[in-house]
């Protein structure tokens, strides 16, 4: 694919840290991609980020839904979030992107952030939204954007309907994977890094279709119990980074060192937290039969290469976890309503369509999951330039 249409390097006045903006695509004139935080980002992450958002927006395309794919994008900030001064430069770099998040770059939370607090961040910096740009190409404005608000109403059991739709579509990857190879809910176990949005919500789903959580792996360390961990009690005792406090632990669960999610004796893991948690220098710990990718980019390529090659698939971001984005739009363009079982059931239903796709076309053609998303990408791209436009 060609280079991205835009790379945008921004250096903070007051602090010298640096933010990063790449649009990849433009499809109708709009891009769409969140927005991380993080030390040590770089240029490059968010490039990569990028063009996995342009991927995600054209695998959910429908011609017969309202919502129409976007092109991609993605925003980073090499900075600590829980850095006192985390939020100050936030808002400076929202304040610096205004003209293109006015125009054409739609964002939203991602990794060390929270919706929440990018919400508040844009209004202190002039915005009126941090979606706005996507506004002229709403039938109704006012509609669209009534029924986004009351969706992020919604909760579910303590959690807000927004963190819940991406752990669903990231949990129908994995119960869709297991059905195709004939392996039983009750009695299949699953390691998750990160209980924050995605893997909190993903635990949970996957805790109530039957499987069991042995370890759950967040900053302090890796909390296991080969028995089964209590979800809910971890999920109720997390802070807003996903940190459990570990005065909830129950006889039988014991802390570990943080990489001791990786070797789990569980048939499936879940990276939900950083990107490049899978690495050369690890992937040989490593013994379940799947991992399915809940954060964008864990897995770097040598190691899922040396993973494939033992007998390891790896279901990819750009399809995994792609649902949070899709939810965004489907409720913004009214495919569905701002209520938890429509959007559930709609999320289902699409998540495992694609993913049946894919592992279709990756049975086909003799290749990975991912190599088989591309594919699917590179089919769906000339369709979407040629019906909307787009701009490289």
């Amino acid at each position: 694919m060609p280079a991205p249409l835009m790379s945008l390097v921004w250096t903070d006045h007051v602090t010298g840290r640096q933010g990063f903006l790449v649009v990849d695509r433009l499809v109708r004139g709009v891009a769409s991609g969140g927005l991380r935080m993080r030390p040590g980002c770089t240029l490059e992450e968010v490039t990569g980020l990028a063009r996995g958002m342009t991927m995600k927006e054209a695998l959910h395309y429908n011609p017969e839904g309202r919502y129409i794919p976007l092109g991609g994008a993605k925003g980073g900030i090499d900075c600590d979030p829980q850095d006192p001064g985390a939020y100050a430069l936030l808002v400076r770099y929202l304040r610096a992107m205004r003209p293109y998040v006015e125009s054409f770059w739609t964002t939203g939370e991602d990794l060390g952030l929270t919706q929440d607090l990018v919400d508040r961040a844009a209004s202190e910096a002039g915005l009126v939204s941090s979606v706005q740009a996507v506004y002229p190409l709403l039938d109704d404005e006012t509609a669209a954007r009534r029924r986004l608000a009351d969706a992020f109403a919604v909760e579910v059991d303590g959690i807000g309907l927004d963190e819940l739709a991406g752990g669903c579509g990231v949990a129908e990857s994995v119960l869709t994977a297991l059905d195709r190879a004939g392996v039983p809910y009750p009695g299949t176990r699953f390691a998750v890094q990160g209980l924050g949005t995605m893997g909190g919500a993903t635990a949970r789903f996957l805790a109530r279709a039957g499987l069991t959580v042995v370890a759950v792996a967040d900053v302090k360390g890796t909390i296991a119990n080969p028995a089964g961990l209590d979800v809910e009690a971890l999920l109720r005792a997390r802070d807003a980074y996903g940190t459990v406090d570990r005065a909830v632990l129950r006889p039988g669960d014991v802390e570990l060192p943080g990489g001791a999610w990786l070797s789990a004796d569980a048939e499936v893991l879940v990276p939900a937290a950083v990107s490049y948690a899978i690495d050369t220098g690890n992937e040989h710990l490593v013994t379940a039969r799947w991992i399915v990718e809940a954060a964008n980019m864990p897995v770097l390529p040598e190691a899922e290469a040396r993973l494939t090659a033992r007998g390891v698939t790896v279901l990819p971001d750009v399809v995994v976890n792609s649902g949070t984005n899709a939810w965004w739009w489907w409720t913004l363009f009214g495919d569905i309503g701002p209520d938890a079982d429509e959007a559930f059931a709609h999320t289902r239903r699409s998540m495992r369509a694609l993913v049946g796709l894919m592992l279709d076309r990756a049975e086909s053609d003799g290749t990975t999951p991912r190599a088989a998303a591309h594919a699917l990408v590179t089919d769906r791209l000339p369709v979407i330039a040629e019906r909307f436009g787009w701009y490289r």
